[in-house]
C-alpha cells in the first residue's frame, strides 16, 4: 500500500496535546477506511504537524481525517518508504504517537532535518589524469571518510552520488562537524599521499519534509546540492537556516551575504564553515 506524508500549518502555533488527541481520533476511525497513520511530527510553535501514513490513496487518507476531527491537511505528498526512513531516521514514538528524540528523551522532534552534500572537485579530470583504477580509488577513500564521519555524528546516508555522497542529520550542528570532519580527514590524506591527492567541497541545507515542491525535502535537498556546486575546493556552504540553528554550538562561520544560485529565483544568504580547528 502507499506511504503519504501530509504537513498541517496551523497558524499561531499549535498544543503537542490537541495533535495528540487529533492522532487518536485518526486512529480510531482509520481501519474503516484501509488506512493506517503510523506517527507524526509537530512542531508546536512554528504550527507544523507531519503525519506519515499508508493508504489506498491520498484522498482516502484525507477522508479519515475530514470523519475523525476535520483538521485538513494543506497538502499530501507520496513517498517511498524507504527514503522516508533514510531522510527521517528510525524513529522513537512516545504513547501518543508523536516522533520523539532518540536515547530515551521525551522532546519532541519537529521533524527538521539537515541535508549535507559532498562532491569531489573536479572528478572527471582526476580520471582522465590518473585513470579509471586510481580515481576509484580516490572515490573509496572519500566514501570511507565521509561513511566514518557519519556513523561518528548520527548522519545517515541517503545516495551515493557517484562523485559525492548525500547525507541527512537531525543535528545541524552534527552535519556541519561532519563536513568539518570529512575536510579534515581529506587534507590528511592528501599530506601523506600527495601523489592521490584530491579536494572536496560539501553544502549544508536545513528544512522541513514537506515543503513547496511535491517531494520529500524538495527545496532543501535542491539548496544544499547548488550550495555544494557553488562552493569551491575545500569549501563548507551553508545555508542561513542552518548557521541559525548553529547558534550557541561554538562553530565559526563567515557570513557572504547573497548569493546567486542556479534554480532559485532570489539570492540565497549563505555562510561559510571554518573547518581547521580539530574540536570541531
Amino acid at each position: 500500500m502507499p506511504t503519504y506524508m501530509d504537513i498541517h500549518e496551523i497558524p499561531g502555533g499549535v498544543s503537542a496535546k490537541d495533535v495528540a488527541d487529533a492522532h487518536n481520533k485518526d486512529v480510531a476511525v482509520q481501519e474503516k477506511y484501509g488506512v493506517k497513520y503510523h506517527k507524526y511530527w509537530v512542531n508546536e510553535k512554528a504550527g507544523k504537524v507531519f503525519c506519515l501514513c499508508h493508504a489506498p490513496d491520498a484522498e482516502v487518507a484525507k477522508r479519515v481525517h475530514r470523519e475523525a476531527h476535520g483538521l485538513m491537511p494543506n497538502k499530501v505528498i507520496r513517498v517511498e518508504p524507504e527514503m522516508a526512513e533514510l531522510f527521517m531516521g528510525e524513529a522513537d514514538v512516545n504513547n501518543t504517537g508523536a516522533v520523539v528524540f532518540p536515547g530515551g528523551s521525551n522532546d519532541r522532534d519537529p521533524g527538521i532535518r539537515t541535508i549535507l552534500f559532498t562532491d569531489i572537485v573536479g572528478s572527471t579530470s582526476l580520471t582522465q589524469k590518473l585513470g579509471d583504477e586510481a580515481a576509484m580509488e580516490l572515490l573509496g577513500v572519500h566514501d570511507k571518510i565521509v561513511r566514518d564521519a557519519l556513523a561518528e555524528l548520527g548522519g545517515r546516508e541517503v545516495k551515493h552520488l557517484g562523485d559525492g555522497i548525500m547525507a541527512s542529520f537531525v543535528s545541524a550542528a552534527s552535519a556541519v562537524k561532519c563536513a568539518s570532519r570529512v575536510q579534515r580527514e581529506v587534507a590528511k590524506h592528501c599530506r601523506e599521499k600527495q601523489d592521490r591527492s584530491f579536494k572536496v567541497r560539501a553544502g549544508v541545507a536545513a528544512g522541513e519534509p514537506v515543503e513547496h515542491h511535491n517531494d520529500l525535502f524538495g527545496c532543501t535537498v535542491q539548496l544544499a546540492a547548488r550550495l555544494c556546486s557553488h562552493a569551491q575546493a575545500e569549501q563548507i556552504l551553508v545555508s542561513n537556516v542552518v548557521a541559525e540553528l548553529c547558534e550557541g554550538k561554538l562553530l565559526p562561520f563567515e557570513d557572504l551575504g547573497d548569493l546567486t544560485l542556479k534554480g532559485f529565483d532570489h539570492p540565497v544568504r549563505a555562510h561559510a564553515a571554518t573547518w581547521s580547528n580539530e574540536a570541531l
